[in-house]
C-alpha cells in the first residue's frame, strides 16, 4: 500500500505485489489554512488525517478483502510538523511554499557552507524559534508531513533519510544529520535573542533508510486504515525521493527531469556535493545517496502563454477546450521548428529565478523578430530553450564537479508532446527516456518502498536486487518506452544558442530596470 500527503490532497493505492499493477485508488482533497498574509502557506493536520479515512473508505468499497503486507509513505517535503509531548500538533503546519524564512535560509547557508534553501525546515524552524518562541519552547519533536503520517500510524518519530535531508543537511560517513552543523546551529540559537533552546537533535526525527522498518501499525494505526495490527511501515519519504522511485530511479548518473510550470531536475550522484552553488540542492535518495536538485521556478509557464497567444489566431481544429485546441495547434509546429529557432532567442522570466539571482520576474522577451522567423513554432520553441538553457546552467555546475549523467528520465506535463524529449537529449547531448507506464509519481514510488520492504524482512529479494537501485532496476515493468538520442549537428547548433543565450542573460538586470 502506498500513501501520499501531497499539496492539494492525498491519495493511496493498493498494488499487487507480484506484478506491481495498481488494484484500487482512493483520494480526498484539503486546502489551505484561509486568510493568511500573501506568502504564507498554512495546513492543519487534521484535514490530512480525515482525507486519510476517507481515501482509505474508498479502497475499503473497491475491495472485498485486502491483505495489506506493508506500507509506505511519501509527502510534500520540507513542511514544519511541530509537535509537543503528548505529540499532538502545535497549531497549524507551514508548508514548503510559505515564504517567510527567505532570511534565515541565506544565514544558514552562510554558516554551514552548505545550501539551505527558504523551504528548508531547519530554516523554518529558526524562524519560528525568532518570532514564535512560546510555540518553539513546546515542541518536542518536527517532523514533515510524511513524517507525521507515519507517527500516527506506528507511534515513531522516524522519517526517512531523502525527506530528513529536507529538514536538515545529512552526513554522508554517518547517514543522519551532521553533526557539526547541528553544533553550529545550537550555537548560533543559544547566542540569539532565544533562550532555554535545547539542541535540535534531540526534537529531530530518526533516520531510516529504504528497506529498514521505520515501525509497524499500532492500534490506533490500525483503526485509522481499517486494517490489522503489526503491519510492517517503511520509511516515510518525501515527494521528490518518492518520485524517484515511482520513475524506478536509483542509479548515479540517472536525472529525473519533471518539466511543468515548474522544473525540477534531480540528479543521483556517487558522492556528496561540495561548496555552495545557488544553483543546487543537496539531498538524498530513499537508500541515502546523494541527490543534487536543480529547481527553477520558470518552467513551461512562459512557453504556455506563447502556445496560448497563437492557438487563439490559428486555426481552430475539432478540440472543445481552448486551451487544448492552442496546443494541438502549436505544439506540432515546435517540434518541426528550426533547430536554432531562425535564429531567435527568448528569456523565459515570467517570475523571478532565485537560483540565477533574477530577483524579479517581467523580463520575458523574444530576440531577433524578423520577417522569415515569426511562426509560432520558432516562437515557442525558443521559448521552452530558454528554460532548457538555464537548466542546463545547473547542470553545468555538476559537470564541473565531475557527476555522471548517462539519461535523463522526462515526466510532467511537457512529456504530453513526447517529441520535446529530442529537444532535451539535443540541448543537453545525454539521451532522453519516457517510461511507457503511467504509475510514475509519488504515491507509486510509496508503494515501491513497501515491496522493498516487505520482500526484505522476509528474504524474498533475489540476487540482482540485494540494493534499493538494483531492486528499482529488476522491478520496472517491461512496458513500452520512448527513448531519444542526440543528434550530432543538432548539438552543435543548440551549444551556439547557449553560447548566445549566456550573452543575453547578463541583460537580464538593466532589463529589470526598464
Amino acid at each position: 500500500m502506498g500513501i501520499d500527503n501531497g499539496t492539494q490532497g492525498l491519495s493511496i493505492i493498493f498494488v499487487e505485489e507480484s506484478t506491481m499493477n495498481v488494484l484500487a485508488m482512493g483520494e480526498a482533497d484539503y486546502g489551505m489554512v484561509p486568510n493568511l498574509e500573501t506568502g504564507c502557506y498554512e495546513q492543519r493536520a487534521e484535514d490530512w488525517e480525515s482525507a486519510m479515512k476517507s481515501a482509505m473508505n474508498q479502497l475499503h468499497n473497491q475491495m472485498t478483502s485486502m491483505e495489506v503486507l506493508a506500507i509506505g509513505i511519501s509527502g510534500q517535503m520540507h513542511g514544519e510538523v511541530l509537535q509537543d509531548a503528548t505529540g499532538n500538533v502545535i497549531g497549524s503546519v507551514r508548508l514548503w511554499c510559505d515564504a517567510r524564512n527567505e532570511a534565515e535560509g541565506i544565514e544558514l547557508t552562510n554558516l554551514f557552507q552548505h545550501k539551505i534553501p527558504k523551504r528548508m525546515t531547519s530554516a523554518r524552524f529558526l524562524w519560528t524559534i525568532r518570532h514564535q518562541l512560546e510555540r518553539a519552547q513546546q515542541t518536542e519533536h518536527i517532523t514533515t508531513p510524511a513524517g507525521w503520517m507515519s507517527y500516527r500510524l506506528t507511534g515513531e518519530h522516524t522519517l526517512g533519510i531523502g525527506d530528513a535531508s529536507g529538514i536538515f543537511p545529512i552526513d554522508q560517513e554517518t547517514m543522519t544529520y551532521d553533526k557539526d552543523l547541528i553544533a553550529k546551529f545550537d550555537d548560533l540559537v543559544q547566542t540569539s535573542s532565544a533562550k532555554k533552546m535545547p539542541s535540535i537533535e534531540g526534537i529531530l526525527p530518526r533516520v531510516c533508510v529504504a528497506g529498514e522498518p521505520a515501525g509497524y501499525l499500532h492500534a490506533e494505526g490500525a483503526r485509522l486504515l481499517g486494517l490489522a495490527e503489526g503491519i510492517p511501515v517503511a520509511p516515510a519519504e518525501g515527494d521528490q525521493p518518492a518520485a524517484l522511485a515511482g520513475s524506478y530511479i536509483g542509479k548515479a548518473g540517472t536525472v529525473s527531469l519533471s518539466f511543468g510550470t515548474s522544473v525540477c531536475a534531480n540528479s543521483v550522484g556517487d558522492r556528496q556535493f561540495k561548496g555552495v552553488s545557488p544553483l543546487v540542492d543537496q539531498l538524498c535518495g530513499a537508500d541515502g545517496k546523494p541527490i543534487n536538485m536543480v529547481w527553477l521556478r520558470n518552467g513551461t509557464t512562459f512557453m504556455n502563454t506563447v502556445v496560448a497567444s497563437y492557438g487563439g489566431v490559428l486555426p481552430a481544429d475539432n478540440t472543445s477546450d481552448q486551451k487544448s485546441g492552442a496546443f494541438a495547434a502549436v505544439m506540432p509546429q515546435l517540434v518541426e521548428a528550426e533547430a536554432d529557432c531562425g535564429g531567435l532567442l527568448a528569456l523565459p522570466f515570467m517570475d523571478d529565478e532565485p537560483g540565477l539571482q533574477v530577483s524579479k520576474g517581467g523580463s520575458a522577451m523574444i530576440m531577433g523578430w524578423n520577417h522569415t522567423n515569426s511562426s509560432p513554432g520558432n516562437v515557442a520553441k525558443a521559448a521552452l530553450l530558454s528554460t532548457c538553457f538555464n537548466l542546463r546552467k545547473g547542470s553545468a555546475v555538476l559537470d564541473e564537479q565531475g557527476y555522471p549523467r548517462t539519461e535523463l528520465v522526462l515526466t510532467g506535463g511537457l512529456a504530453k508532446t513526447p517529441e520535446c524529449g529530442q529537444i532535451l537529449a539535443d540541448t543537453f547531448d545525454t539521451p532522453v527516456t519516457l517510461l511507457g507506464s503511467s504509475d510514475e509519481g509519488s504515491c507509486f514510488g510509496a508503494s515501491l518502498m513497501a515491496a522493498f520492504l516487505y520482500k526484505k524482512l522476509n528474504n524474498k529479494l533475489t540476487n540482482n536486487e540485494q540494493d534499493w537501485a538494483s531492486f528499482l532496476e529488476s522491478t520496472q515493468k517491461s512496458g513500452s518506452k520512448t527513448r531519444y538520442k542526440p543528434i550530432p549537428e543538432n548539438v552543435a547548433i543548440t551549444n551556439a544558442m547557449y553560447a548566445r543565450y549566456n550573452h543575453l542573460l547578463k541583460l537580464v538586470p538593466q532589463l529589470s530596470e526598464i
